[in-house]
């Protein structure tokens, strides 16, 4: 199923992503993780590709577990930050053979090495070029795109990175899916904002659920995340306690997401990081809301 299908029909749901394992040893826990999180039957499941395409291999095999074994339709990321064209070429053969319908086009995390290389060389410098392979391959693709409310962090400003943002949907995007954030306000404004630019594909909220104080440095180091007041007060009372910091950052994630529920929003993404209880917590917690 397509996800513009998911998006459309009005419903209150949540989706939840999951990352491929790092080492070979890794992935029976990271399968037994999807299984879990996908017997919660989410609206959809995203899963990731890995820095610089460090565990793409994995990416594909996992979406098709969860697409055939459990009936959830999936999202399949794609990244071409260090990729050839030629690459880029075989893996949209890939997904296309595996009957992925819906991609996840991304340029990518830029990995040290990568940060430090000649990026005029490189056959792809943005998202927008693979959206524009994606579209033109032949197949099939719902083509889904990142977007920042805080700004990407490479921006120089919002009116510019809304500019970029607007020629990724021009390209061929169907719908965006957002950074994290941890102040709807910032969402909301961001919204009104893209719409007053003329982007009107569906925007999917993500929301990451902090269950521990070593988290908060790394969303703000990959995003640069607002932390507001309340959520860092509740960080500087329950970090050190890691039941009741996973408790009060599942409490927060969740009232995000009702917020955002009230406000007109029907679908919220969920980083759950292969934490199925995480995850299960958060659903059961919108159980009536959610009908």
């Amino acid at each position: 199923m397509k996800l513009t299908e998911i998006l459309s029909n009005g419903k209150l749901s949540l989706s939840f992503e999951v990352f491929p394992p790092k080492t070979d040893t890794a992935f029976d826990s990271v399968r037994q993780a999807t299984k879990e999180i996908a017997t919660l039957h989410p609206s959809f499941m995203s899963v990731t590709y890995g820095a610089g395409g460090g565990t793409s291999r994995y990416t594909l095999e996992i979406a098709r577990n969860i697409k055939e074994h459990y009936g959830v339709p999936t999202l399949a990321h794609l990244t071409c930050v260090s990729s050839t064209r030629e690459t880029v070429r075989q893996k949209i053969a890939e997904m296309k053979a595996a009957g992925i319908e819906n991609v996840m086009a991304l340029r990518g995390d830029l990995t040290p090495e990568l940060e430090k290389s000649d990026r005029s060389e490189w056959a792809y410098r943005h998202a927008v070029e693979l959206i524009r392979d994606l579209r033109e391959s032949g197949a099939d693709f719902c083509i889904g795109g990142a977007c920042y409310p805080e700004i990407h962090p490479e921006s120089e400003n919002q009116a510019q990175d809304i500019a970029y943002l607007k020629e990724k949907v021009d390209a061929g995007c169907s719908f965006l899916t957002t950074q994290m954030f941890f102040d709807n306000n910032l969402f909301y404004n961001f919204l009104y904002k893209i719409r007053q630019a003329g982007i009107t594909v569906p925007v999917i909220p993500g929301i990451m659920p902090i269950t521990n104080a070593k988290q908060v440095e790394r969303a703000i180091k990959l995003s640069g995340s607002f932390m507001p007041q309340r959520f860092k007060s509740l960080v500087d009372k329950f970090g050190t306690s890691p039941a009741a910091m996973k408790q009060a950052g599942i409490a927060y994630a969740t009232d995000q997401i009702i917020d955002l529920f009230a406000n007109g929003i029907t679908n919220v993404h969920v980083y759950s990081m292969n934490k199925p209880d995480v995850a299960a917590k958060i659903q059961d917690n919108l159980l009536d809301i959610l009908g």
